[in-house]
């Protein structure tokens, strides 16, 4: 048996007893089923457990997820450990600087390896009966074998990794999704000028909502309830999601302001040779996407209290730190946001159906030093007061979705990328050989004309 096929992972699995993406009960098909275009889920898609698990196999494990900056494993031997529901993964710098993903389980008896989040070591070794892994994971000491014993079929269980742009993605599916070159291709066209490679973790907070996944993604795929986030309209313009036909005449003054930056933006754009144009296919390919960049309100430099710069020293040697933020989400889990003189991740770990983990990262030049071209409490205030804000719109969320009143009701159009996400979703699990002579081709969301 070759290390090849000793290590690779499928998603045929059950996922839990009576529950894989092959053979499921009949009334999770009827679920996916008879969802209703432009209304929201019904119940049990934010409740049941068996419902949070096959997401976890034929949504998490079958997408590329985003797992981590590289920057934060910036050496050999640097690594970051992934929880998605019962995996743990491990992400790790080799000795040869590239880098790898393992499932944290040893190949001995299926201890978990690395307990911590994230730490260095030259070895990765089992606490438990010292079954030894390179950083490449080959394993390279097993006591007491017999004679025939081939430690080169005994190797960690890869996991598809891809880095773009100084961002790690990984893949649990034994066949990856086949339009992740061609995303890939677009997210480094925009990304690469801000040279991710050569940055550095200035903080990183991890959030746990009290809700489902879903309900957390929803959440930030709109932007109806951004009244309730004072610190982020600071700098962010609150008319995401909508057009000039549907904008309330709250939000007149703020459209004006965004014509008169976006106009100055672009003139700024065009003469970096900087990639700004909206491009979107959320719901209309197997790895769904957004991004665009765009002009920031106040200062138009950064996602601040004031919209000025965070960080004197600004990625990349951009020559001006007014560059708006090139804003990117991508399916199923995260969403970014990068400037001139800093760069925001974000990633949503479904812990529970009714857990969510948010890891918020902020990236900063390498060279750039804390105390003196940042303030820490400056750079993270704005996402940290929006995170906890989020945190509560989504617990009543949540809360709501678990009452036997509660019924699905209608997005507003304003509300078109979470359309998109849950249409996306729908479509993803109904992909599966179970739904195949039941659930057609889903369309997808009509988009209106977001030109201002």
């Amino acid at each position: 048996m070759s290390e090849e096929d000793s290590t690779m992972t499928t998603t045929t699995e059950p996922v839990r007893r009576g529950v894989s993406p092959t053979a499921l009960p009949t009334r999770l098909r009827d679920l996916v089923a008879r969802r209703i275009p432009w209304r929201s889920l019904e119940a049990p898609f934010y409740t049941d457990p068996d419902v949070f698990a096959l997401d976890i196999e034929a949504i998490f494990g079958r997408s590329w997820i985003f797992a981590a900056a590289e920057a934060e494993i910036p050496e050999p031997g640097d690594y970051v450990t992934i929880t998605l529901g019962r995996y743990s993964l491990i992400v790790v710098r080799d000795d040869d600087e590239q880098v790898r993903a393992f499932h944290n389980v040893c190949r001995h008896r299926g201890a978990r390896l690395l307990m911590e989040d994230r730490g260095s070591v030259g070895n990765i070794v089992c606490a438990y009966h010292s079954w030894t892994y390179g950083v490449d994971g080959s394993l390279r000491f097993a006591e007491s074998q017999s004679a025939d014993f081939d430690a080169s079929c005994y190797g960690l269980r890869h996991v598809h990794v891809r880095t773009v742009a100084g961002l790690v993605f990984l893949c649990l599916a034994q066949e990856t999704p086949e339009d992740f070159d061609e995303v890939a291709g677009i997210v480094e066209d925009y990304v690469g000028p801000h040279d991710l490679t050569h940055a550095k973790v200035a903080a990183q907070i991890d959030l746990v909502e009290r809700c489902n996944w879903k309900l957390t993604m929803e959440n930030n795929r709109e932007c109806y309830h951004c009244a309730g986030h004072p610190e982020l309209n600071c700098s962010i313009f609150p008319v995401y999601g909508y057009t000039p036909e549907n904008l309330p005449p709250r939000l007149q003054g703020d459209a004006e302001r965004l014509r008169t930056a976006t106009a100055e933006a672009i003139r700024t754009y065009d003469a970096l040779g900087l990639p700004y144009a909206a491009r979107e296919e959320l719901d209309t390919r197997t790895t769904g996407y957004r991004i665009e960049r765009e002009a920031l309100d106040g200062a138009g430099e950064s996602i601040t209290v004031d919209g000025a710069a965070a960080v004197r020293r600004l990625l990349a040697g951009f020559p001006t730190a007014k560059l708006g933020r090139l804003g990117l989400h991508l399916q199923p889990n995260s969403w970014f946001h990068f400037m001139a003189d800093h760069a925001v991740a974000f990633t949503a770990l479904p812990i529970s159906p009714d857990r969510t983990l948010v890891r918020s990262t902020w990236l900063v030049h390498a060279d750039a030093v804390e105390g003196e071209d940042y303030d820490v409490e400056s750079l993270t205030h704005v996402w940290k007061a929006t995170n906890l804000q989020d945190a509560g719109f989504v617990e009543r969320a949540q809360l709501g979705v678990s009452s036997p009143a509660y019924l699905p009701g209608p997005y507003s159009s304003t509300e078109y990328q979470v359309e998109a996400f849950v249409n996306w979703y729908i479509g993803r699990l109904a992909t599966l050989p179970a739904f195949s002579e039941q659930v057609d081709g889903l369309q997808p969301a009509v988009h209106g004309d977001l030109t201002w």
